[in-house]
């Protein structure tokens, strides 16, 4: 099929670009140059890009540089672009100018024209509405993609990543004391230890995603400061002292939140330390869903040749060959989404240290994968609480034979009879395949009531750390 064009002008002269589409031959340009990965900026950096145009666009028209006219139709195009009403119309590749000034631009031209395609429809009189003079007054790209890339970050690691792993903690919670009185074996080394409650593993679980709670609010704090303000390279150039601080307050009203402008434009823009911050908290909270993940899935393992202490919830057919196999499933897509991460963080770890003097010229490429991660994240968390945590059962029968098979009960034999004996204890019993009961009445250690006690497993779970 053949797109009918048109041609249009920007600073460099015209090109052709496709009839329908709201943007201009800058953002053409950027599509031509740039057709590397088919990767776009992700959905929440556009959507919060059109909300920061949206806040510059009120503060001009409040200070006296825009016409309240033009003000209006900018302000009304640019929340458009922020409910995503025009995801479609940012085709730019992240794989751009590191700046963003490629999206900044397809954002200006955008609102350009839809606010003159507003103005029409409302049968408004107006002059022409220009991308660079009025959709982008006060600002350059260097200021305002960092802000709208710590807004999309922060915003969606509240409103996306914080409920999905509450939720989670909520589940594995609910399943601490759902098991609080089924005995176990713990585990040290991949080897058995000292006993427990299923309860008390759990309660670790709830408590590390409860750790990964703190930590996402730790990447809403780092991403709160916003360069917008800074304009060129920090020093506010073609705008008010006032500019960032009055947009930010827009943005807190429209959002709730509590963004302000930074103490130091300078470094706002030539650093992403606060990217970087995110990466490695991201990070955190993915490591957190590994060992879980892991845990459940050898917990799980057999039905009949594995550890078999727990039942997952049976998803789907395991095997295209081996008839009833059912597998883990949801604890391998965890594991995997969180390889995945690691990747991601790591890029933007590397892009978020690789500025030069006043400009880090990475921001696409961290925003990208910081909110991809993000996503990433909070789906497979949603998906691990409903379709796997909620379902579990525990096998009782299966965990108490292997706390009475366990020969780490002798690690309380040690308190009566020392250490070295209870070893010799506990080797002679695997070797001849006797309890430890037997071979410590036939040694004549103790009596029978003194080592039925001391190998009592509930008398080595502390009480007070029980769930």
């Amino acid at each position: 099929m053949i797109t009918a064009m048109s041609k249009m002008r920007d600073s460099m002269g015209s090109l052709e670009v496709p009839d329908g589409a709201l943007y201009g031959a800058s953002t053409q340009r950027a599509i031509n140059n740039f057709p590397v990965s088919g990767y776009r900026v992700p959905v929440p950096m556009i959507r919060m890009l059109g909300l920061v145009k949206y806040a510059c666009a009120e503060v001009n028209a409040d200070l006296g540089r825009l016409s309240p006219g033009k003000a209006s139709l900018i302000r009304d195009a640019a929340r458009e672009i922020f409910e995503g009403r025009h995801d479609d119309q940012f085709p730019v590749d992240i794989f751009q100018t590191g700046s963003g000034t490629s999206t900044n631009m397809n954002a200006n031209e955008v609102i350009a024209v839809r606010a003159m395609q507003l103005a029409s429809e409302r049968h408004v009189t107006t002059d022409s509405i220009h991308p660079n003079d009025d959709v982008n007054m006060g600002q350059s790209s260097n200021d305002i993609m960092p802000s709208a890339l710590n807004i999309s970050v922060s915003w969606s690691a509240e409103t996306e990543l914080l409920p999905a792993l509450v939720d989670l903690r909520n589940a594995l919670s609910s399943k601490s004391r759902e098991f609080k009185e089924v005995l176990k074996s713990g585990r040290t080394h991949l080897m058995d230890a000292t006993p427990m409650t299923m309860g008390q593993e759990f309660s670790g679980y709830a408590a590390q995603i409860s750790a990964a709670e703190h930590r996402v609010r730790g990447i809403i704090k780092a991403c709160s400061p916003l360069a917008v303000g800074g304009t060129a390279i920090g020093t506010g150039l073609a705008t008010t002292a006032d500019f960032g601080r009055l947009v930010c307050a827009v943005i807190n009203r429209e959002l709730g939140t509590d963004f302000h402008e930074t103490d130091n434009h300078f470094a706002a823009q030539a650093c992403r330390d606060e990217a970087v911050e995110a990466a490695g908290l991201l990070v955190a909270v993915a490591a957190s869903l590994r060992k879980i993940a892991n845990d459940i899935r050898l917990l799980a393992s057999g039905p009949r040749c594995g550890l078999g202490e727990l039942t997952l919830p049976a998803l789907q057919p395991g095997s295209s060959i081996m008839p009833g196999k059912v597998n883990p499933v949801l604890c391998e897509s965890v594991v995997q989404v969180t390889h995945h991460v690691y990747g991601q963080c790591q890029a933007t770890m590397l892009a978020g240290g690789d500025g030069q003097f006043e400009l880090n010229a990475n921001i696409p490429v961290i925003a990208y994968n910081l909110l991809e991660s993000i996503r990433l994240l909070a789906a497979v968390c949603r998906q691990f609480s409903s379709k796997c945590i909620r379902g579990i059962e525990v096998n009782v029968g299966q965990c108490r034979e292997y706390v009475e098979r366990s020969l780490m009960l002798a690690t309380n034999l040690s308190r009566h009879i020392g250490y070295d004996k209870a070893a010799e204890v506990a080797k002679t019993a695997q070797e001849r395949g006797l309890t430890l009961r037997e071979v410590v009445l036939e040694r004549g250690y103790l009596d029978e009531e003194t080592v039925d006690a001391a190998l009592s497993p509930y008398s080595m779970l502390s009480p007070e750390r029980a769930v």
